[in-house]
């Protein structure tokens, strides 16, 4: 079969699944650093000390070009219901519609009325009205993933609905259909994430100025403060994610046996490492199993019972081996995150952290790690519902639109070409501005001001390297 004998469901699939994966990334970097925005204010009105200023205006350059990636990117997701799952869209817009309308007034409004106050008013309002537009700027974010995971969930665990006579899913009960039964474990995991993710951002771009001697004092806080984030986080994380876990088992135990690898329910079930899944044969080869570690974990008992997907109908059964190795490759990097919280905190209790050395380079390297990770994770989750849109209830080949092959190749190759020269432009961007590094950082209303959001920001930075160039 060639690639163009792709059916129409697959291509409408890795559209959606491109476009998801290239818009996560900005909106859980936005969380991070939208909060992290508020530390720093928060602890410059608290010491007077400026070093937390420039550190500020450093990330608030980069806070407010993400930010604008962020609502392009998810702009053309709304447009992909209707694009791709048109049929979905007619069942389900009865729940999802007013979840994701509640988003734009309670999240978006707020996130952009305070975000022009917190870009260039500083000098323009009082200190304490500005550090109140850095905060509703921050709980914006927040609110805004509580809506989105809020969908997501639903989707996941569906409840306080009933189906009427057209096929249509009617809301019964908002406060069920919001605080579905995945929502809380889904929320903590998801902004842990943005937090854990911006942190290995700031500490990658305080490694790159250690590194290349360059560690003033606003570099040198900003690290120490990225590790320590890191050191607190991901163990949390890493138990938010066991909690989960048990949610999942309890209400999606297909995609639990999916994730870990097991084709056969069994009690004292052993921890799969490492394997390769045999769908063909329902077995996982060459595997490299824990015993009892599997049971212990997901039941916290030695002789648990968990579940194997050969036990679920074919028809029934998420793809295991995606699900199986994004699970792997999440679980492995949230790991990877906790042991270099616990290097640098061991460096910093030695007070070597500043020393340059082979840590900084291993930070360097995992700083787009929990991108990859949160990537690997909507991936397991998503996946792992399949064949579901709407776990147990309404399948992704029933959501699909009447689209032709021919069409659905055009939209794919479109929006890939358009993404990649977009997104591809807005991030060569942001590693230039994290290149220079705070001490290259300027306020906004010091340069000429004839435009605002994202494009005021980038005028800033095109004048201050105009600036720089002048004086060199």
């Amino acid at each position: 079969m060639s690639i163009f004998d792709i059916p129409t469901l697959d291509l409408a699939r890795a559209q959606f699944a491109f476009v998801v994966a290239a818009h996560i990334v900005f909106p859980a970097f936005s969380i991070g650093t939208a909060s992290y925005l508020m530390v720093l204010e928060a602890l410059r009105m608290i010491t007077g000390k400026q070093v937390y200023q420039r550190i500020f205006e450093f990330w608030k350059h980069i806070f407010a070009v993400v930010f604008g990636m962020g609502v392009v990117s998810g702009v053309v997701m709304s447009y992909e219901f209707g694009l791709n799952f048109a049929h979905f869209s007619d069942k389900a817009g009865p729940v999802i519609g007013p979840l994701m309308g509640y988003e734009v007034m309670t999240a978006f409004f707020l996130e952009a009325g305070f975000l022009g106050i917190m870009l260039f008013g500083r000098n323009r309002v009082n200190k304490w009205i500005y550090m109140f537009a850095v905060t509703m700027v921050a709980v914006g974010t927040l609110i805004s993933a509580f809506w989105i995971l809020s969908v997501n969930s639903w989707m996941q665990t569906p409840q306080g609905f009933k189906i009427n006579d057209v096929g249509q899913f009617i809301p019964t009960s908002w406060l069920e259909v919001i605080f579905n039964p995945s929502l809380p474990y889904r929320f903590v995991h998801m902004v842990l994430a943005a937090y854990l993710t911006t942190a290995l951002v700031v500490a990658g771009v305080g490694a790159w100025h250690h590194i290349r001697g360059n560690a003033d004092d606003a570099v040198r806080t900003m690290f120490r403060m990225a590790i320590g984030m890191i050191l607190v986080t991901a163990p949390i994380q890493i138990f938010a994610g066991d909690q989960h876990g048990l949610n999942t088992l309890e209400h999606q135990p297909a995609k639990i046996a999916a994730m870990e690898g097991h084709w056969e329910t069994s009690k004292g079930a052993g921890l799969i490492l490492f394997g390769i899944p045999n769908p063909s044969k329902e077995r996982t080869d060459y595997k490299i199993e824990v015993p009892y570690a599997s049971s212990l974990i997901l039941t916290h008992s030695l002789d648990g019972e968990v579940p194997g997907l050969g036990d679920f109908p074919p028809n029934e059964r998420p793809p295991m081996t995606i699900v199986f190795f994004t699970f792997r490759i999440m679980v492995g990097l949230g790991f990877a995150f906790a042991a270099i919280g616990l290097w640098g905190g061991w460096l910093m209790w030695r007070k070597r952290l500043h020393e340059p050395g082979l840590f900084h380079k291993v930070v360097l390297v995992f700083a787009p790690g929990g991108f990859l990770a949160i990537i690997m994770g909507w991936f397991t989750t998503e996946f792992g519902r399949q064949p579901y849109t709407i776990y147990g209830h309404f399948t992704t080949a029933e959501s699909v639109s009447s689209l032709t092959a021919g069409q659905a190749w055009a939209a794919l190759i479109g929006f890939v070409v358009v993404y990649a020269f977009l997104f591809g432009s807005g991030t060569f961007y942001l590693l230039r501005l994290m290149r220079r590094g705070p001490e290259g950082a300027e306020p906004v209303e010091n340069t000429p001001q004839r435009a605002g959001g994202v494009a005021g920001a980038m005028l800033a930075n095109d004048v201050t390297t105009e600036k720089e160039g002048a004086h060199a």
